[in-house]
């Protein structure tokens, strides 16, 4: 073999080396990030006490772990139409039970009936086996659908009325026309007090998988939701709704080979009215994006793609307290009993 021959060979080669090189290199560098086992010891596991830990930063900011007192969580003039039941007798919540409607709904609007316990004196939802001296029956005056019009205040005095009849109870139904004006007034206030934050955490270079995503979530506290795709940060007060959601895409999490989907960007979610004000939901909201985006290499944007900046965070933040007096000089603090059901 001729040196020229020898010699292009081995640059042949070189050139092969080199593309392989690079299209291996290019193609780590453009494969989702992976999980990586995480060496942090879980608190409260036992291991070297001298080694050192990060925790996450939401341990800066211990909450209360106890609610203050509110409203009763049942039918409520505040945001209920109210028809009082008077009964000749007392009567068990076998039979109230019975003579309920199939559907607990007057249009788009929840309908419910309670009963005046006979021995603790409270109104409650009818239970088999106790015996109440009343009812009363209600439809909620507004939600997220818009103000009970008048087909459903219709509907709602049917529903009442025939449950009253199974009884032998005598109803007492508002005016229509005052009760639909307080639902378009309350809708109203409703309408301008609703408020639903969203953040766009998007990748800066290399896409994610679930697992990283869900990794990354999880040190902040976040954990699996019902759904594919989705996480959320649990409230401290158990069966109270949660203070964050977390979301990606639903087929990337059902996707065959996870490890080898990519996601490109996540919404962080918080419904105001949803959450107690001291669970301090927006300070939660703000050092989780901001945690993420550092952690995962992204960037907070709105859902236009516009970047969000510290200043724009303070903004919101200042916002949020004036909306949070707001609601509570109207008895619908957020997280409420009563603001859940209004703002649902």
């Amino acid at each position: 073999m001729s040196n020229l021959t020898l010699g292009l060979a081995v640059l042949g080669g070189l050139v092969l080396a080199v593309v392989v090189a690079h299209g291996a290199w290019t193609s780590r560098r453009n494969a989702p990030r992976q999980a990586q086992p995480d060496t942090q010891p879980t608190p409260g596991a036992e291991g070297d006490a001298d080694a050192p830990r990060q925790e996450p930063a939401m341990d800066s900011h211990p909450l209360p772990l106890v609610a203050p007192p509110e409203r009763k969580t049942g039918l409520d003039a505040l945001i209920d139409v109210i028809a009082p039941i008077a009964l000749e007798h007392p009567n068990s919540g076998d039979a109230a039970l019975a003579a309920m409607p199939p559907t607990r709904r007057a249009g788009s609007k929840p309908f419910a009936v309670e009963g005046f316990n006979e021995s603790t004196h409270v109104w409650e939802q009818p239970v088999a086996g106790r015996r109440y001296s009343a009812f009363q029956a209600g439809v909620q005056l507004a939600n997220r659908t818009g103000a009970l019009n008048e087909i459903e205040y219709s509907e709602f005095v049917v529903k009442a009325q025939a449950f009253a009849d199974a009884v032998n109870g005598a109803p007492e139904f508002p005016d229509m026309l005052h009760e639909v004006a307080r639902a378009r007034e309350l809708d109203h206030f409703a309408g301008g007090h609703d408020a639903q934050l969203s953040f766009t955490l998007r990748a800066r270079s290399a896409a994610w998988s679930p697992g990283y995503v869900q990794q990354n979530a999880a040190r902040l506290g976040f954990v699996p939701g019902v759904i594919p795709g989705r996480m959320v940060l649990p409230a401290s007060t158990a069966g109270a709704p949660p203070v964050l959601g977390l979301a990606f895409d639903t087929q990337a999490a059902l996707a065959d080979d996870p490890a080898h989907t990519a996601i490109r960007e996540l919404t962080l979610s918080l419904d105001v009215p949803q959450v107690l004000r001291s669970e301090q939901p927006f300070v939660r909201m703000r050092e989780a994006a901001i945690t993420l985006a550092a952690s995962m290499d992204g960037t907070i944007t709105d859902d236009n793609g516009q970047m969000i900046r510290v200043e724009g965070l303070d903004v919101i933040g200042a916002d949020l307290e004036q909306l949070y007096d707001t609601l509570d000089a109207r008895d619908l603090s957020a997280g409420s009993a009563l603001a859940r059901r209004l703002f649902s």
